[in-house]
């Protein structure tokens, strides 16, 4: 089975985030859940943005890397939203990447290095109709990623939610967050350490 760090998303380390990493667990992954936000959690995804840009990005990304160092270097990375940030960049750069899973959001592969790393997977959920996710470049991003790579993927749900795999809000599409989490553990049950 896989090991995984998870990175929350904007509004920080919350329940959905932690019913999602138990369900990953429940398949038989060890999951790390590192809160970048040091307890700090919000139930607006606009106050969760602006404390992301209050605190920097760099911060959360040294914080993401801190975390990484107390852990293998053969690991699959994932994040949600804003958690793909610190994601994509240790996928990229952290020797040993077993893989990547990106939720809601895709940077271009240049903000991390010059190519994707080769062998190293990755799957990008997102849905079709999320302004966040289709406004905002990240779609295109991730198509750009998957774009002759038989080992990445890009799976659409339909509908506009930006954080559709978080229980308990209204955000929330259980069908398409089921799915989700399938895939991702087809995904993780591959890995090879």
């Amino acid at each position: 089975m896989a090991e995984v760090l998870l990175f929350h998303h904007s509004l920080g380390l919350t329940e959905g985030v932690g019913a999602f990493a138990d369900a990953l667990r429940r398949s038989g992954h060890t999951v790390h859940v590192p809160d970048l936000y040091e307890g700090r959690t919000f139930t607006d995804l606009e106050a969760g943005v602006g404390y992301a840009q209050e605190i920097g990005f760099d911060t959360l990304l040294a914080r993401g890397e801190r975390a990484a160092a107390e852990l293998p270097e053969e690991i699959v990375y994932a994040g949600l939203s804003l958690g793909v940030l610190p994601a994509q960049k240790l996928a990229q750069t952290r020797a040993g990447a077993l893989g990547a899973l990106l939720l809601g959001a895709c940077v271009p592969v240049a903000e991390f290095g010059a190519a994707w790393p080769q062998g190293v997977p990755a799957q990008v959920h997102g849905m079709d109709a999320d302004p966040y996710f289709v406004d905002e470049g990240d779609l295109a991003s991730a198509r750009a990623l998957v774009a002759g790579a038989s080992d990445r993927r890009l799976f659409l749900y339909p509908g506009t939610a930006h954080l559709f795999t978080e229980r308990g809000t209204p955000s929330f599409v259980p069908e398409a967050a089921a799915l989700c989490l399938e895939r991702m553990t087809c995904f993780l049950d591959a890995v090879r350490r």
